[in-house]
C-alpha cells in the first residue's frame, strides 16, 4: 500500500504491530518517531518525516490493516479558535496599490493566533490544522494588516499538473516537494484597492523561495493553487501571471479513492524558476 509517497510491505505492518503489542506505554508520536528511524524515512534536510508518517499511520488504521495506541488526547477543534477584538472587523480601508510598500511577514508564534482567526472567521474555507511542510505571513501597508497568505505541501497527484511539468511517476515522487501549494489567500474584507491581490501574489511569489529554502532546506520551483471555479475566476492570479493548467476532478487533495464528492477546481501555476522542468524532471 504506498500512501505519503512511501510503500508499506508486509514486514513494515508487522514492525508497527510488534512494536504497539510489546510497548504498552507507547504512543503515537514515539511510534512515527521510531517508524522514520527504523526505516529511515527522512525529509531532504535530513529529519525524521513524521508528519507524513502521522498521517500514514493513520490512513492504514482506517484501512483496517494495523491498530494504533489509544490517542492520548482529543485534536483540538477548530470550533475553539478564539474570538478576540483584534480579529473584529475593522473600519473602511482604501490602498492604492501602486503606491504602498506592501511586506511580507511570516508568521510567528505571537502572531500565530491572530493567522487562524482570521482565516477561520473570514475565508470561506475556514481555518484548519495543515500537517507537514507549511509557511503563513501577513501583508502589511503603513503598519497596516492587509491580508493573510498560507503556503503548504502540494497536492499528490493532479493530472494538468503533470502533464504541464511533464514528469515521470518517478519524478513525481522524487521531487513533488520542489512544488508548494498556495492553500490559503485572505484579502481582509474591509480592505479595498485596484490591483492589490495580483500585487500581493507577486511579491509573495518573489520572496516565497528564500524564506522556504531558509526553513526547509529546499527551494520550490514552481507554485500551485487551486480556485473554486462555482466561486471564483481566478482574476487575480491571472493578473499576477499565473497560468491556468486545467480543472480538477473534484476528489480532493490527497484522495486516493474515486469519489467524485468535492467541488470542481481550476489549477493554477506559477514557475519559480525559468527552468522549473529542468529541476522538476532531472
Amino acid at each position: 500500500m504506498s500512501i505519503c509517497g512511501r510503500s508499506f510491505s508486509e514486514t513494515d505492518l508487522s514492525w508497527i504491530r510488534d512494536q504497539v503489542a510489546t510497548q504498552p506505554n507507547l504512543n503515537r508520536a514515539q511510534l512515527s518517531r521510531q517508524f522514520c528511524a527504523y526505516t529511515d524515512w527522512r525529509k531532504t534536510d535530513g529529519g525524521l518525516k513524521e508528519m507524513s508518517c502521522r498521517v500514514a499511520l493513520l490512513r492504514l488504521e482506517r484501512a483496517g490493516l494495523i491498530e494504533l495506541p489509544a490517542p492520548r488526547q482529543r485534536p483540538s477543534r477548530v470550533g475553539k479558535i478564539l474570538r478576540t477584538p483584534q480579529g473584529d472587523p475593522q473600519p473602511a480601508l482604501e490602498i492604492e496599490a501602486g503606491r504602498v510598500e506592501l511586506t511580507l511577514e511570516p508568521v510567528g508564534p505571537s502572531t500565530s493566533p491572530l493567522w487562524n482567526e482570521l482565516i477561520d472567521r473570514y475565508h470561506y474555507l475556514g481555518y484548519c490544522r495543515a500537517g507537514g511542510a507549511q509557511m503563513r505571513f501577513l501583508v502589511r501597508a503603513s503598519g497596516k494588516l492587509l491580508a493573510l497568505l498560507g503556503y503548504s505541501a502540494a497536492a499528490w497527484r493532479v493530472a494538468p499538473r503533470e502533464s504541464f511539468i511533464g514528469w515521470t511517476e518517478a519524478q513525481r515522487q522524487q521531487r513533488l516537494h520542489q512544488v508548494v501549494d498556495n492553500s490559503r489567500f485572505l484579502i481582509l474584507p474591509w480592505v479595498q484597492g485596484k490591483n492589490l491581490a495580483s500585487r500581493i501574489l507577486g511579491l509573495a511569489s518573489r520572496k516565497l523561495a528564500d524564506y522556504w529554502e531558509n526553513r526547509y532546506r529546499v527551494r520550490p520551483v514552481l507554485l500551485e493553487t487551486f480556485v473554486e471555479a462555482r466561486r471564483f475566476a481566478g482574476t487575480c492570479y491571472q493578473a499576477a501571471n499565473w497560468i491556468c493548467v486545467g480543472r480538477t476532478q473534484g476528489r480532493g487533495k490527497w484522495d486516493r479513492t474515486n469519489a467524485h464528492d468535492q467541488p470542481v477546481k481550476t489549477i493554477w501555476l506559477y514557475p519559480l524558476h525559468r527552468r522549473f522542468r529542468e529541476v522538476l524532471c532531472g
